[in-house]
């Protein structure tokens, strides 16, 4: 779309509503853990629901690059036994694929289930959340992407850590003194954070004689970045990136020339450094001129890059007598890119 993609494209004013959701937990700061063996998170959470978003990678290279296991334990700090039941499960293989493992990440969460079995846990025991991460070897450089969302009856400690690929998350935990202190310029954040879903609702119904307009979140300016608190850290701890979060938004609008919506989007940061030269994302839109659900951002190959390329996400057909109709998505800020992604909605004729 030569000459169309630009940062000055209006906004769709909103609101945003904090919504009822799990303890948002995130370990992305330190994002490299540079030394063999220390805990990178270590926070309490309380018993109800709980949403933990893993990204660090193996970061060792003196006195040489190894091989490490990275991974993420539970300690029961209750009373009581504690059982423990995963409803959404995001696993991904270490890879130095970053935007591989942000967009499948997402796909496997969103499409995940809640499962049957419920794991008890006795008071002061310690336990992996994902096998997966115990069993893996991560090599230098490559990231452990882990999202996950379950529910706890006890109150819990939760730890992600880096050890030698012949021990355990329990019993690595049982012996590692070092907690990693903030490296703030590296990594979106870490800490237990207030709001985990939003409903962004527009203010006024948007209609495409208007023509072209966008609804940008996750940017930091029109969409501050959520607070939250750190064990490890002093002050008030801050999510760079907003990602794990939410965004369950509704779009209300309306055709009064009989014009269909293309919605789009694309790398508004291509240019803003080395690290923001593709994005790959994944989102669940409502149905249009393709079916509703889980979609690849892109569909046909890895990433998109620098404008003029864009993705298309939907077209939306207007209602026969010009009616108020709703467009339903769920986004989360995808890991590994650069943000926002805006969300572009194209006035266009239907055939």
């Amino acid at each position: 779309m030569p000459g169309f993609l630009t940062e000055k494209i209006p906004n769709i004013d909103y609101v945003k509503v904090p919504m009822a959701g799990p303890q948002h937990v995130i370990s992305d700061d330190p994002e490299y853990i540079r030394v063999p063996e220390a805990i990178a998170l270590q926070e309490a959470v309380q018993p109800g629901a709980v949403r933990l978003y893993v990204y660090n990678v193996n970061g060792v290279k003196e006195p040489a690059k190894i091989d490490r296991r990275i991974t993420a334990v539970i300690k029961n700090t209750g009373t009581g036994v504690m059982h423990l039941r995963m409803l959404r499960y995001s696993s991904q293989k270490p890879s130095t694929n970053y935007y591989l493992c942000g967009k499948q990440g997402l796909a496997d969460f969103f499409a995940s289930k809640p499962s049957n079995v419920i794991r008890s846990i006795k008071p002061g025991e310690v336990v992996a959340i994902d096998d997966k991460f115990e069993k893996a070897i991560v090599k230098y450089d490559e990231l452990v992407h882990g999202f996950y969302e379950f529910v706890i009856d006890q109150p819990g400690e939760i730890n992600v850590l880096q050890t030698d690929i012949n021990t355990s998350g329990p019993k690595a935990y049982a012996r590692i003194k070092n907690v990693l202190p903030s490296k703030s310029q590296s990594g979106a954040g870490r800490g237990v954070f207030g709001v985990s879903n939003y409903r962004i609702l527009n203010t006024d119904v948007y209609d495409t004689k208007d023509g072209v307009k966008e609804i940008i979140v996750a940017d930091g300016k029109l969409d501050p970045w959520v607070t939250g608190k750190s064990a490890i850290s002093e002050g008030v701890a801050e999510l760079a990136g907003n990602y794990g979060v939410m965004y369950n938004i509704e779009l209300k609008w309306k055709s009064t020339d009989g014009k269909g919506l293309a919605l789009v989007t694309w790398n508004a940061r291509s240019g803003n450094s080395q690290w923001c030269g593709g994005m790959a994302n994944t989102m669940v839109v409502s149905g249009g001129k393709f079916k509703e659900g889980i979609i690849q951002l892109p569909s046909d190959r890895l990433v998109t890059k620098a404008a003029p390329e864009a993705i298309l996400v939907q077209v939306f057909k207007p209602s026969a007598n010009g009616e108020e109709q709703t467009i339903r998505m769920t986004y989360s800020p995808p890991g590994a890119s650069c943000l926002p992604t805006p969300l572009i909605f194209i006035p266009v004729d239907i055939k």
